[in-house]
């Protein structure tokens, strides 16, 4: 059957919350972009006069797409190099979703997005539609084919698990830069205590490079270990420069609603650090620069404003 103007368009209404879905349930952008083409494909084959609620429907098919999706990708982490971060979304990514209410804003985290990655498929689904789209649980035991009941007793179980492997602190945009200054001038001071004075005791510090650049396949942990990372990673010198091919720009923002740093070489965003935030100081330093998790990052950051950066690194 043909689709229909109509029907595109009933999609296109729709494709940014499935975006925000997808991207929550898979933790990476080009994949959920990928899920929504595939939710697409099937919404063009399908017989659209029949489907009496296209919003539902849709979401089904595309969580039950990123299901399956969840199952493969468990299996190639296994042989992933180093350690695996999700895709960073830098302040402004539409695929970010709703950030009207402080679980919203959570879900998508960085923080949230690793420890979800221990959940789960299913576990992970509820959450994120429960907690980050606030469906109620009748909707999701359909497009689950769970009971109402199990839903719920799948979703406080999730909720449970997340809470006990985040310590994040909501900061706002100027409390977000106030910090990056605060450990920018410190990481640069050439000096480990001023950076162990801004680290919670139980630090940590995880990069991603997917093999393609080199981290350290196994991060850091506790506060001097992870300051010492930290001062030998801001130090300059020609075997840095020569490894990224110059001296990139560090700029302040946020990435997934958190305090982040961005290298940006030539145009290109060639890493992102985002800093975990709880109430003690800096828990986690997670530092993606994979390029084939960047791409998105660098046509976000092509598209917008920026001021000066806060420093030229290397």
């Amino acid at each position: 059957m043909a689709i229909t103007v109509g029907d595109v368009e009933r999609f296109e209404v729709s494709r940014g919350r499935l975006e925000a879905i997808a991207y929550r349930l898979l933790g990476s952008a080009s994949e959920a972009e990928d899920a929504v083409q595939e939710t697409f494909l099937r919404w063009q084959a399908a017989d659209t006069g029949r489907i009496e609620v296209p919003e539902a429907w849709l979401t089904k098919v595309l969580t039950n797409w990123c299901l399956n999706q969840l199952t493969s990708a468990r299996a190639r982490r296994e042989t992933y190099v180093g350690e695996w971060l999700p895709e960073p979304l830098l302040a402004g990514d539409p695929m970010l979703g709703p950030a009207d209410t402080a679980e919203r804003r959570e879900s998508v985290s960085y923080a949230v997005l690793a420890v979800m990655e221990r959940l789960s498929p299913n576990e992970r689904a509820v959450y994120v539609l429960r907690e980050a789209f606030d469906y109620p649980h009748r909707e999701i035991a359909e497009i689950l084919d769970l009971t109402e009941a199990a839903s719920q007793q799948i979703f406080h179980r999730a909720k449970r698990h997340v809470a006990e492997g985040k310590a994040r602190a909501e900061v706002d945009e100027g409390a977000a830069r106030k910090v990056l200054e605060e450990f920018l001038a410190a990481a640069t001071s050439g000096r480990t205590e001023p950076l162990v004075r801004l680290l919670t005791q139980d630090a940590v510090a995880i990069g991603d490079g997917g093999g393609k650049v080199p981290a350290r396949a196994k991060g850091f942990q506790g506060a001097l270990a992870v300051a010492t990372f930290l001062r030998g990673l801001f130090k300059p010198g020609k075997a840095k420069r020569a490894l990224v091919g110059g001296q990139p720009d560090v700029y302040a923002t946020t990435a997934n609603g958190d305090p982040a740093l961005v290298a940006v070489l030539d145009g290109r965003v060639i890493g992102v650090m985002c800093l975990e935030v709880a109430p003690e100081g800096i828990a986690a330093f997670r530092n993606q620069v994979n390029p084939d998790k960047l791409e998105r990052a660098t046509r976000t950051w092509a598209a917008g404003e920026h001021g000066e950066p806060l420093l030229t690194a290397f």
